[in-house]
């Protein structure tokens, strides 16, 4: 009964979902300055009547909603706030206002989506025994991230959340579907800076100086084999760079080179291992032709960790809801997340939620100019985390 109530409720509220999340991607707000997004936040769920902590670990928002017997136990659904640094490249009548940053990553649609799975919570309150945590979350896309800020401050307890479940979109699942993953399931990921200075000079007096462009050149390629013979063959493992600033010119060698990348994997130790390994070749490379490496590691998010059971009871209730067929598993990916804090904090389950639709043209990717969703996944991606969440509480 309380599942065709929740999906009558996800269809009554669906218009204002659209209307929620077109406004938020029109009005995009960068990682840490969230302000607006947190105060419509603040507003709708005053609106529905959900009482709520304000300015958590920044822009962040804390809402409870109690059913029966509220203190006997408690879950959490959890979502971000925050867009990318991109300037969108569309043509739909809710483009985003802000020139230079664009939800690009679909937080607008998870905030729109964890509002109305909390309205229709709310509306059923009596319906469950136990309560629901809603986690609005800023800085997902920029380190050191607002999952662990949130749950520094406390986020987690009064009352102690025993199993919190996110979502995020994909826009390689067509919209309607969702994928799951057990154990480990997004990479850890750190932020890589080395800073090659030698002796620069003119190109056409080689041996008069130190080619740090040659030698960052060198560091790079030698940097290749931590994942080509050093890491265990069974544990995926990338190292890239995307920046190399040599500012010289046609004849000018500079005097330094920066080089930056990302380093992700799926084991804890094998990830410190790791780093030593980049910082002792890039300094080893670099001395071996006469300059220096500076190396700077930022450590960045965790592997991302999908409780076994959490995550089984999350498909069971995603079958139920959209139908088996419509619930599939997934592969690993290399990609991070900052809700892998919350998966070290307390048993979890991060899903990802369909939005592709071929026939309307919506397949761009994530992080790209182009990006939208097909925006029916809304009602069904509100509903569902709202039934997920009642149906941990009957677990």
């Amino acid at each position: 009964m309380i599942l065709r109530q929740i999906k009558e409720l996800s269809a009554r509220y669906f218009s204002d979902t659209v209307t929620l999340r077109r406004y938020l991607h029109q009005h995009p707000e960068l990682s840490f300055h969230e302000a607006n997004t947190a105060a419509l936040v603040s507003r709708k769920l005053q609106e529905y009547g959900i009482p709520h902590q304000k300015d958590v670990s920044g822009h962040g928002l804390v809402a409870l909603i109690e059913g029966r017997n509220p203190q006997e136990q408690c879950v959490g659904l959890r979502a971000d706030l925050d867009a990318l640094p991109i300037d969108e490249q569309a043509s739909h009548s809710y483009i985003s206002l802000n020139k230079g940053v664009m939800h690009a990553c679909g937080h607008d649609a998870h905030t729109a989506m964890l509002l109305s799975a909390g309205r229709i919570l709310n509306d059923l309150k009596k319906h469950f025994t136990g309560s629901v945590k809603l986690l609005f979350q800023p800085a997902e896309e920029k380190l050191p991230g607002g999952a662990l800020g949130m749950i520094e401050a406390g986020a987690l307890h009064n009352p102690d959340v025993l199993a919190l479940t996110g979502q995020h979109v994909l826009p390689t699942l067509d919209a309607g579907k969702v994928g799951f993953r057990s154990g480990a399931f997004m990479a850890s990921t750190d932020e890589i800076t080395i800073l090659i200075r030698g002796k620069g000079g003119h190109a056409a007096m080689p041996d008069q100086i130190n080619d740090t462009v040659l030698i960052a050149s060198q560091v790079v390629v030698a940097l290749q084999q931590i994942v080509s013979r050093m890491a265990p063959p069974l544990v995926p493992t990338v190292l890239s760079f995307g920046r190399m600033i040599a500012n010289g010119a046609y004849n000018i060698i500079p005097d330094e080179v920066l080089i930056q990348g990302t380093f992700r994997t799926f084991d804890e130790s094998w990830r410190a291992k790791a780093k030593e390994h980049i910082r002792q070749i890039a300094t080893h490379t670099a001395a071996a032709a006469g300059a220096n490496a500076v190396v700077e590691i930022q450590d960045g998010y965790p592997v991302l960790i999908n409780d076994q059971k959490v995550t089984l009871a999350a498909i069971e209730a995603a079958k139920a809801y959209l139908g088996e067929e419509n619930v599939i598993l997934i592969d690993q990916r290399m990609t991070a997340e900052d809700f892998a804090w919350y998966t070290h904090a307390v048993p979890s389950c991060f899903y990802r939620i369909g939005t592709a639709n071929a026939s309307k043209g919506i397949s761009s990717g994530l992080h790209t100019p182009q990006f939208d969703i097909d925006e029916a996944m809304l009602e069904h991606g509100s509903g569902l985390m709202a039934w997920i969440a009642i149906s941990q509480l009957a677990e």
